[in-house]
């Protein structure tokens, strides 16, 4: 198929020749999201909140730290103990930090479309010196914190249950 040719390339991002930067960066940063929501998925107590590594990273902890990242970056929500945001409580369940991170994926992706030039400041994150990053940087910087996140939730969910794939 010639590379001028508009289609979803199978499992690895937005189109081939997505309608621009911001679609691109938002098509990569939304495939990466469904794709570490998609190694939570169906996984039991107590599995889904078991270290996997010494570190104790577990695949709820995982869930619950990339949506604090999210609202930290789009939404302006302090994150006052990073180590924290990988540590699920016993009442936060597969289902509601799911909830929880569709709200903030939600909520983000409404932030982002007011993004017209990617040059401009992001929201400032609370605690992060004077000036802003710009929206170009918050966007890559999301890509590559969900993909990292997304592939130690790939190495834990293959643990688990030898589950592989996207």
């Amino acid at each position: 198929m010639p590379p001028t040719t508009r289609r979803k390339r199978k499992d690895t991002g937005p189109e081939w020749t997505a309608p621009g930067e911001k679609a691109t960066l938002v098509g990569f940063l939304d495939y990466l999201r469904n794709a570490i929501m998609g190694k939570v998925a169906d996984v039991p107590e107590p599995q889904v909140r078991t270290a996997g590594v010494p570190s104790g990273t577990n695949l709820l902890g995982l869930i619950k730290h990339v949506t604090a990242v999210e609202r930290f970056y789009f939404l302006e929500e302090p994150i006052t103990d990073m180590r924290r945001t990988f540590q699920p409580t016993q009442d936060e369940t597969v289902d509601s930090l799911l909830a929880g991170y569709r709200a903030a994926i939600t909520q983000a992706n409404q932030v982002i479309e007011t993004w017209t030039d990617l040059t401009q400041p992001a929201p400032r994150p609370p605690g992060r010196g004077a000036l802003p990053p710009s929206q170009r940087w918050v966007l890559v910087h999301m890509i590559e914190e969900v993909g990292r996140h997304a592939g130690h939730a790939d190495i834990l969910r293959e643990q688990i249950d030898g589950s592989t794939g996207r």
